[in-house]
C-alpha cells in the first residue's frame, strides 16, 4: 500500500494546457474519486498517475519515490479500464494469471493468488469460461481480479462501470466498496457519475476545466460547495440558482421587491448591498403557509417518482424557474400557486462574477 502525492501537476498538449496545477495528498488506504464532466481532465490526470501520459510540470510521488519518469510497469500500480480489456481467447483463469506469468512468478503462487482473488470476487465457478460466456458485470469482476492478483500498491479505476446497466452499476458499486474495505489498498477512481462518487469516495476531487475546483469528503462537497460550478454539478436534480440582492446589513437576500429570504451566515462586508447568486437545493424547499416573505411558486409540471415528487415551476415577474423536491407523493394541478420556504441554514451564496462561495 502507498501514499500518492500530487504536487502542482500540469499537462499540456502543445500550447494547450489541459491540467492546471493540481496538488493533492492521497493517504495510504484512502479511496479518492476524481469527478467531473466530460472533457474536464479527470482521465488525463489518472493516466499521468499511471504513467500512460507524461507530465509537463510538477511532481507525482508514490510513497517517497518520484515516479515522473518511471514506466507504468515500474510504478507497482494496477488499472481497471472502462472496456474491461480482457483477452477473448483466454479463460478467466488465464486472463487473471497472465500478468503474473510474464513476470515469471512460480506456478504454485500464481494458482494461489488467482484462486484467492476468484473467491473474493465470487468467480470460482467461472474460471474455465471465456469472456464471451460472461455478463458485463462478470467481465468487470474478472478485470478487477486481474488487478487484485498483482497485489499492487495502488488501484486505478477509469470509469469501470459506465458500460453496465443501472441495476448492475448499483451492485458493482457495492462490490467495489466492499473490496476496498477488505483489501485496504489505496484507490483512485475516475467517474462522471456523482452517485458513484458520493457512495464510493472517502474524498472527492471535483474537476472543472482542468482544475481541482474542490477537494473534500462527499458531505463537505454537498453541504459546503466551494464554487457555483461544484454546487451545480453535485446533487440531482441540480441546485437552483437565482440572481438576488444582498441587503446592506446582510440579514436578508432580496429576490424581488416583496420577497426576502433570511440568511444566517456571516457575510464579508465587501458583498453587502451587492448583487449575488443564491443557490438552493431542490430537496431543501419546504411547503409553507402563505404569508409575507414566502415564495409563491407557479406550478408548471409535476413528476411523481414514488418516494418523492419533483415540482417544476416559476416565480416573480421574470418567471424565474425553480425545481422543488418534496418527500412522498404529491399531486399539484398546473398553474396552482404553491407557497414554499427554505431554512436559512440551507441557503448558499456565490459571487456573481467569480462563482466562488460567499459566507462560509
Amino acid at each position: 500500500m502507498a501514499d500518492v502525492n500530487l504536487k502542482d501537476v500540469h499537462k499540456s498538449f502543445g500550447k494547450t494546457e489541459v491540467i492546471h496545477g493540481i496538488t493533492c495528498n492521497i493517504q495510504d488506504g484512502e479511496f479518492i474519486v476524481i469527478l467531473g464532466p466530460s472533457g474536464c481532465g479527470k482521465s488525463t490526470l489518472l493516466r499521468m498517475i499511471a504513467g500512460l501520459e507524461t507530465i509537463t510540470a510538477g511532481e507525482i510521488k508514490i510513497n517517497d519515490e518520484v515516479v515522473n519518469k518511471l514506466e507504468p510497469a515500474d510504478r507497482d500500480i494496477a488499472m481497471v479500464f472502462q472496456n474491461y480489456a480482457l483477452y477473448p481467447h483466454m479463460t478467466v483463469y488465464k486472463n487473471m494469471a497472465y500478468g503474473l506469468k510474464i513476470r515469471r512468478m512460480p506456478k504454485a503462487e500464481i494458482e494461489q493468488r488467482v484462486h484467492r482473488a476468484a473467491e473474493i470476487l465470487e468467480l470460482t465457478e467461472l474460471l474455465d469460461r471465456k469472456p464471451r460466456q460472461l455478463s458485463g458485470g462478470q467481465r468487470q469482476r474478472v478485470a478487477m481480479g486481474r488487478c487484485i492478483v498483482r497485489e499492487p500498491k495502488v488501484f486505478l479505476f477509469d470509469e469501470p462501470l459506465s458500460n453496465l446497466d443501472a441495476k448492475l452499476r448499483v451492485q458493482m458499486r457495492l462490490e467495489i466498496r466492499k473490496l476496498h474495505e477488505d483489501l485496504k489498498i489505496t484507490s483512485i477512481y475516475v467517474t462522471h457519475d456523482q452517485v458513484e462518487a458520493m457512495t464510493l469516495g472517502d474524498r472527492l476531487i471535483v474537476m472543472d476545466d482542468g482544475r481541482a475546483a474542490q477537494i473534500g469528503s462527499p458531505l463537505e462537497v454537498y453541504e459546503r460547495p466551494a464554487t457555483k460550478f461544484v454546487a451545480g454539478f453535485i446533487g440531482s436534480p441540480a441546485m437552483n440558482f437565482i440572481e438576488a440582492h444582498l441587503n446592506a446589513d446582510g440579514s436578508t437576500v432580496e429576490l424581488t421587491e416583496n420577497i426576502n429570504l433570511a440568511h444566517a451566515n456571516d457575510i464579508p462586508s465587501a458583498y453587502l448591498g451587492k448583487e449575488v447568486v443564491l443557490g438552493v437545493r431542490p430537496e431543501h424547499f419546504e411547503i409553507a403557509e402563505a404569508h409575507s416573505g414566502m415564495l409563491s411558486l407557479g406550478v408548471d409540471h409535476v413528476e411523481v417518482l414514488g418516494a418523492d415528487t419533483l415540482v417544476h415551476g416559476h416565480f416573480g415577474e421574470d418567471r424565474t424557474m425553480l425545481t422543488v423536491r418534496l418527500p412522498d407523493v404529491h399531486h399539484f394541478q398546473k398553474h396552482t400557486p404553491l407557497s414554499i420556504n427554505v431554512p436559512s441554514r440551507k441557503l448558499h451564496l456565490f459571487d456573481k462574477d467569480t462563482g466562488s462561495r460567499i459566507g462560509i
